[in-house]
């Protein structure tokens, strides 16, 4: 749905939320403009989300508020984020990487890196203990899927022998305020030469090249789900978790009464964490049970 030559998508059933297609790579800049625009089309949603950019953390906005957060890494110069922002086992992950023939570059959108990154994705079936959605689909949608915002995007690929065993796609919003990672992976085969630490170090010297302040990896923490073996890579590269404003605007009755008793966050806000996290790892250790059984492939 395009509002205010912007395009926006739907999330939710009950309530339906209504929020920027890129939301996390580009930010509502006028949202009084947006929020007349949705109020008098009909489109059915029943709430309105936008979060506001880095580096502004203080609110701006009356609308109804609670705090999101992100994982960011203020970038100055390459030598200030290898001395100043990591530790002496982040410094020797990339070493290591660089040691055992590992190189990192920027590389153009093109068919070899698709069929690229088409291996990666078809080396294993799982990952993080669920199912891999894009095991071992086409090169068509493998190329349709990597080749949104072109035009913001840089692409960096590790390389071993010349064969790409890792990939992250960096996506630079209008404002230039930040740079994205949008998607980071490594074969795990070649974990041990790891590959995805020097990527991360790749994506800072691009950045201070650039003069691009923050480099954003995601959220630092989901939900009610604090740390993670995520959470610590992050950190372990120096990101920081930085609250940011994150507002939620009722375009409906219903939408009132969702953001009311908190049912814009989903069901699964109102499970205790414990409980969550037994689920999590019932669900861990079933796929890859099953996948070990049935192809007796990577489970991790």
């Amino acid at each position: 749905m395009i509002v205010c030559s912007e395009d926006f998508a739907f999330s939710g059933r009950m309530p339906r939320i209504v929020s920027l297609s890129a939301e996390g790579f580009e930010f509502v800049e006028h949202p009084e403009e947006v929020l007349a625009d949705l109020r008098k089309s009909r489109h059915g949603a029943d709430i309105f989300t936008f979060m506001q950019r880095l580096p502004d953390t203080a609110p701006k906005y009356g609308y109804p508020m609670e705090w999101d957060n992100v994982a960011a890494l203020q970038v100055s110069t390459f030598d200030s984020w290898w001395t100043r922002q990591i530790d002496g086992k982040t410094r020797n992950m990339v070493r290591r990487a660089e040691k055992r023939g590992v190189t990192v570059r920027e590389v153009p959108f093109d068919e070899a890196l698709v069929r690229g990154i088409k291996a990666i994705y078809d080396e294993c079936p799982i990952r993080q203990g669920r199912p891999f959605p894009h095991y071992r689909k086409d090169l068509n949608t493998i190329y349709q899927m990597s080749a949104t915002f072109l035009d913001a995007s840089s692409f960096i690929g590790a390389f071993w022998e010349e064969k790409l065993i890792g990939f992250v796609k960096l996506t630079i919003n209008r404002a230039r305020t930040q740079a994205a990672v949008m998607h980071i992976l490594a074969m795990i085969q070649h974990r041990d030469m790891a590959p995805v630490n020097a990527l991360m170090a790749e994506s800072v010297r691009c950045c201070a090249a650039r003069g691009l302040p923050y480099l954003v990896y995601s959220r630092f923490s989901y939900g009610k789900k604090q740390r993670g073996t995520l959470a610590e890579f992050k950190e372990n590269n120096g990101f920081e978790r930085i609250e940011l404003p994150r507002y939620y605007i009722p375009l409906s009755t219903c939408g009132q009464v969702a953001l009311r008793i908190g049912l814009h966050h989903g069901l699964s806000h109102f499970i205790p964490e414990p409980v969550v996290a037994k689920i999590r790892d019932i669900r861990r250790e079933w796929h890859s049970g099953h996948f070990r059984f049935r192809i007796g492939t990577c489970s991790k």
